[in-house]
């Protein structure tokens, strides 16, 4: 295998990668219900879900390689983008977005994500606007409103509701841009997420109630493995995953192929919850899933 079969099998590897961890958030309204059944708030949620990230990265990363525990303080910078103003930030945001809105309109104001990343990625790192790109994006996004299922529905937002989803769309692009500096500066994969979800953690000593997150937890073994699997299935894999992706695939590509989480989330709606699919929700899983054809094709 050459060289080039080399970088295009990466490549592949790597689609495969970001697409899996779109999956896996994708499944998040299947961990996130039992939570907010047992009392916990949105921040209390999201309080559980770095801490344990953080933990059980710590862990792994003593064991697997200790020389990946470490990091330049001088990079410190690249980890609190990724943690703080993005993880923390875009978490906020989005659970105001769903108090101030319908969930169709903050997943919608959500997914204006690959926009940002595309913007901003034109400007930092130098990536072309390809039109197979925009039309990707525009083809994904499309998907992502017939999903969610809007446009069957009339509602009003309030610009708070617009501002505060248009902040979770930005947050959750800033993990894009803040990883691919620590990329650049030879951080591994495993280290990015330790120290994401590490500075995630600390954020949350301070903005979240711990009393209720502690007693769920410690009231019976089931909510223990629970809170772990909910870490590790919704958080630890999927951000190692897609943050491997960023090393072959760039910003750009791998935000919109990220855009297949929706879709998971509207299927595990109707095949675990028994919610209904409209013909609307069916043709948007299948824009998202040709936007993702287009981008895995081989470049000429």
């Amino acid at each position: 295998m050459d060289k080039e079969e080399q970088l295009h099998s990466g490549s592949r590897l790597a689609s495969a990668s970001v697409i899996a961890a779109g999956c896996m958030w994708g499944s998040m309204g299947i961990w996130v219900r039992k939570c907010t059944e047992a009392g916990l708030d949105s921040m209390q949620i999201l309080a559980l879900r770095v801490s344990v990230t953080a933990v059980v990265m710590a862990v792994f990363l003593s064991i697997y390689n200790r020389e990946l525990l470490k990091i330049r303080w001088k990079d410190l910078w690249c980890f609190l983008g990724t943690g703080v103003c993005s993880i923390v930030f875009f978490g906020y945001c989005y659970n105001r977005t769903i108090v101030l809105a319908s969930l169709s309109v903050a997943a919608i104001l959500l997914y204006t994500a690959p926009i940002f990343v595309m913007i901003m990625s034109r400007f930092l790192f130098k990536e072309m606007l390809s039109a197979k790109k925009i039309a990707a994006l525009m083809m994904a996004f499309a998907g992502c409103i017939c999903v969610t299922g809007i446009l069957g529905g009339s509602s009003s937002v309030s610009t708070a509701g617009i501002l505060t989803g248009l902040g979770s769309g930005f947050g959750y692009a800033l993990y894009s841009i803040f990883s691919r500096f620590a990329l650049e500066r030879n951080y591994h994969p495993f280290t990015i997420t330790l120290y994401t979800f590490a500075c995630a953690f600390a954020a949350t000593l301070f903005l979240a109630d711990w009393q209720p997150v502690l007693s769920f937890v410690t009231e019976s073994p089931g909510n223990f493995l629970y809170g772990i699997g909910y870490g590790v299935i919704t958080t630890v894999l999927p951000y190692i995953l897609y943050t491997f992706g960023l090393s072959y695939v760039d910003n750009s590509r791998a935000s919109i192929m990220a855009t297949v989480e929706p879709v998971v989330a509207t299927l595990i709606g109707v095949f675990w919850f028994k919610e209904k699919m409209t013909a609307i929700n069916a043709v948007g899983v299948l824009l998202v899933l040709c936007a993702l054809v287009i981008l895995g094709r081989k470049e000429e």
